[in-house]
């Protein structure tokens, strides 16, 4: 019967900050340093995430359609890009110009109560949406739906790639 070596400790260096050390030095800003921290940060409008989102879409089935000559096919690609554009623009709206969020401004719980509240929204509709698909779509291709709605999905990671690389 032969036995394990030991096995060595891949622990941080003495002197490393560890769970239960002391914690640095926090400093809380104060409102002038918060002010401008805040003006330092991109602002991306949830109102221009759902207009590129929707010309990517219409692009992505003008494509389509220029390429395969099928209305079915560009009609899917469609589609799939407003079974994302709809519900997110729906989401953008009851987040930042409903009642409710008039109401929940100013108060954190309430705020993200309220995200929470449109996301899930968001969701049921756009389940509705490609549940709904095959009696909207005459010909339905689902690859190509899936298409329109991955494609008009990527534009987030695209809007936080843009965001991360350009100046204030």
């Amino acid at each position: 019967m032969s036995t394990m070596p030991p096995v060595k400790s891949k622990a941080p260096a003495p002197g490393s900050w560890e769970d239960g050390d002391k914690d640095p030095e926090f400093k809380p800003l104060d409102h002038d340093e918060a002010s401008q921290w805040r003006a330092s940060q991109p602002k991306l409008s949830a109102w221009r995430v759902v207009g590129a989102q929707t010309l990517v879409g219409l692009v992505a089935g003008a494509l389509v359609w220029l390429s395969t000559r099928s209305e079915s096919v560009a009609w899917s690609v469609l589609y799939g890009a407003a079974s994302v554009v709809i519900p997110t623009a729906l989401m953008a709206w009851g987040v930042t110009s409903s009642a409710l969020s008039r109401k929940a401004s100013g108060h954190v719980v309430s705020a993200f109560m309220s995200f929470v509240l449109w996301e899930g929204v968001k969701l049921l509709l756009s389940v509705a949406m490609l549940w709904s698909a095959p009696r909207i779509v005459p010909d339905l291709n689902w690859l190509a739906l899936v298409a329109g709605l991955v494609v008009v999905l990527k534009v987030y990671w695209f809007g936080f790639w843009i965001q991360t690389r350009r100046p204030n």
